[in-house]
This record gives C-alpha cells, structure tokens and sequence, in this order.
C-alpha cells in the first residue's frame, strides 16, 4: 500500500525524499533501461545560474519538478501558418493541477518563456519540459517555477514553430512517453516513469533512498565500500 494519501503527497515525496539517480536505479532493475531525457535537458536555473533572488529565504522551486506528463508534439515551419503558433494556447489552457507540459518536435525557435510560465502556473501546472530552447530567461528565473530545457535562445516561434497536437504519445532522445506518465526531474536530468507501474517504483525508490543513507553513515564510521555493498547491496 503506497505510503502517500494523494497526488499532493506524492509529488512532494518526490521532491522531498528522491532524487532522479535512485529513481533512475530502480527503474533500470525492473527492467525500463530507456527512461531518462537526453542530458542536455537540464533546469533553467542550472543553464543560467547567475540569477539570483533578492530574497534569500525564498525557496528556490525551480531545480526540482514531479508531475503528470501533459504532451505536447510540435513542427517546424517556415513562415507564418494560417493558424499562428498552431494549437499551443490550447494545448496551455487545457494543462490541469499537477501536470508538466513536455513538448518535443520543433528546434528552430524557442518553445517556451514568460507567458507560458505565467499561463501554466497560474493553471496549477507542476513545471514545463522543452526539448529545445526557452527564451525570457531573466523574467521566467523570477517567476520560480521550473523549466527545463536543452538551452537558451530567443528566437520566436510565431514564423517557425506549430503546435500540431497534445495528450499524444512522443518521443524524446530514447523516451516513449505517454500521456499521464509520471515526469520527474532535478539537477542531475529528467526522468519518465511509465504509469502503470509509478507507484511500484517510487515504493521501491524510497526504500532505496533510505538505505543509501545507511551506506553513508556506515562508510563514513569507517566500512570499506566492499564491506559495504557486501551488507547493504547498494552502491
């Protein structure tokens, strides 16, 4: 029986107790050897560093997302499509509490900025994932929301992006990702956790996470890492 009541308390387990590597081990034992993002997909906030709060005891919500996946698939074009940006306000106010909007399939513009940060969390949105640029990098920074992305690149996407479907299943680097997965992500990458068996794996990663820090405390009284991985079966 899983150990959260609700969606709320899944998600801030996640945040709060896993961290992409563990969750990633455990997937890879039961046998999902194709679930992290391509590494360049990283957080806003690690590509540019340099923004910093004014207030220092702000929490910083912008390296760390969980959520449902919300896809969304895009095409490149060249010049302006009869319909402008193609479905991508659609596909934005349709997003629901606690979802990630993941949008792969066009790299000649940026996918993401300001207005959608500001529309997607207003919705109640857990984070965005772009394979491929995101622009207004100052102004989503101070929005405190996180989004990841391979870059930064202000080139517009009104000419040259189209949104041309969501809640479809996509594919990012070796990812197939299907809407509703589970999306999980920090400083070390972006992982999908298939929905049918989430909850198996994020048991089995807690448990994971607590015994990893067993291994610590016993290495660093002093047992050899042989020793270690002999007890424990962790390394």
């Amino acid at each position: 029986m899983a150990v959260w009541k609700n969606d709320e308390e899944m998600f801030e387990l996640m945040k709060s107790r896993l961290y992409t590597p563990v969750v990633g081990d455990i997937l890879d034992q039961m046998g999902y050897t194709h679930q992290f993002l391509p590494a360049e997909i990283r957080p806003l906030a690690a590509l540019a560093p340099v923004r910093i709060f004014g207030n220092s005891e702000e929490p910083d919500n912008r390296i760390k997302l969980a959520g449902y996946a919300c896809t969304v698939l895009e095409n490149d074009v060249y010049g302006m499509p009869e319909k402008p940006f193609g479905y991508l306000t659609e596909a934005l106010d349709q997003l629901r509490p606690n979802e990630v909007y993941i949008a792969t399939g066009a790299h000649n513009s940026a996918l993401w900025g300001e207005l959608l940060t500001t529309t997607a969390k207003v919705r109640g949105a857990a984070g965005a994932v772009v394979d491929g640029y995101t622009r207004d990098t100052p102004q989503v920074l101070d929005i405190n929301w996180p989004v990841f992305a391979r870059a930064c690149w202000a080139q517009d996407s009104s000419v040259r992006t189209y949104v041309y479907d969501y809640r479809c299943t996509i594919e990012i680097g070796q990812v197939t990702i299907h809407d509703g997965d589970l999306v999980f992500g920090d400083i070390d990458g972006v992982l999908i956790i298939p929905k049918e068996v989430a909850e198996e794996v994020l048991e089995k990663a807690l448990l994971k996470a607590a015994g990893e820090k067993k291994v610590r405390k016993a290495i660093e009284s002093g047992m050899s890492a042989t020793e270690a991985f002999a007890t424990f079966g962790i390394l």
